[in-house]
């Protein structure tokens, strides 16, 4: 998927081509291993075709300088449509997390005729006023800007924040299983050369010419969110719902900002019940 002028989008799949089509879009900084391979499968398993896909500056995707991307938030939402056409995919349930969450808001709008069924799994609706519902909690906002002071391009510095990015993302639901993440944020740097090039999804712009058209929307959608998402309280998923016509939430209880393993007995059935064939 490289031409002079496009970058290079990685992808992977998992299942039966004859299968109905799942693109799955992660969020900021994560590649597509933020994916588990174990929850591809699952799904895979329930009779559909998984797609995951490194994100620009993620993973084995075209990267650029850090803090000069040269694509905008509308260039991102492209590049979703742009992986489908790689696997020669007319139409696809598109399913997305937190950042990918709202850039699957923008491949509905912008390209409707793509898009069989949405599902949004914590995130807050996009080009529309959000500014009276609980923000990001105190405790998140305290971590979050120690990331200011850490040195991406130091692999122990940023394997370091990030793992204590994702203890701060979980729920009480569950506890927090360090030796396991850090092995997997361990692998996904290395994999992915670095995660400098990443924080450029920080600086990111566009998507401001769809603010306003989330009311119309006319994709089937389902919405997943932890009730203690750190980062959007619940009620952005319980707005999402309710600012698209016929729009469900399935409510994690004690979830956080996550894709909790013990959660996917919840989660996957949600999704295949709705991206089942119409």
């Amino acid at each position: 998927m490289r031409n002079a002028e496009q970058p290079e989008i990685v992808f992977e799949t998992f299942g039966d081509p004859a299968d109905p089509p799942v693109l799955l879009i992660m969020g900021a900084m994560a590649s597509m291993l933020w994916w588990p391979e174990a929850f591809c499968r699952k799904l895979a398993g329930e009779g559909r075709l998984l797609v995951r896909y490194d994100n620009r500056d993620t993973g084995r995707s075209t990267k650029y300088a850090p803090g000069e991307p040269p694509y905008t938030f509308d260039d991102m939402a492209d590049d979703a449509i742009r992986v489908l056409d790689g696997h020669g995919i007319g139409k696809a349930h598109v399913v997305g997390m937190s950042m990918g969450g709202m850039m699957a808001q923008l491949v509905a709008l912008k390209y409707p005729s793509r898009v069989l069924s949405l599902t949004v799994i914590s995130s807050s609706p996009l080009g529309i006023d959000t500014s009276h519902l609980p923000g990001t909690t105190e405790a998140y906002m305290e971590h979050s800007a120690e990331g200011a002071k850490v040195d991406w391009s130091d692999r122990g510095q940023a394997i370091d924040f990030i793992v204590k990015d994702a203890q701060a993302l979980t729920g009480s639901a569950h506890p927090f299983d360090e030796k396991r993440t850090r092995a997997f944020v361990e692998r996904d740097y290395d994999r992915s050369g670095g995660f400098l090039s990443a924080t450029n999804h920080f600086m990111l712009k566009g998507g401001q010419d769809w603010n306003g058209h989330l009311h119309d929307l006319k994709t089937p959608l389902l919405v997943i969110h932890g009730t203690e998402d750190p980062i959007f309280p619940v009620e952005h998923g319980a707005a999402l719902a309710e600012t698209v016509s016929g729009g469900r939430l399935v409510r994690i209880d004690g979830g956080g900002h996550e894709l909790h393993p013990d959660d996917w007995a919840t989660i996957v059935p949600a999704i295949v019940a709705h991206t089942q064939a119409e």
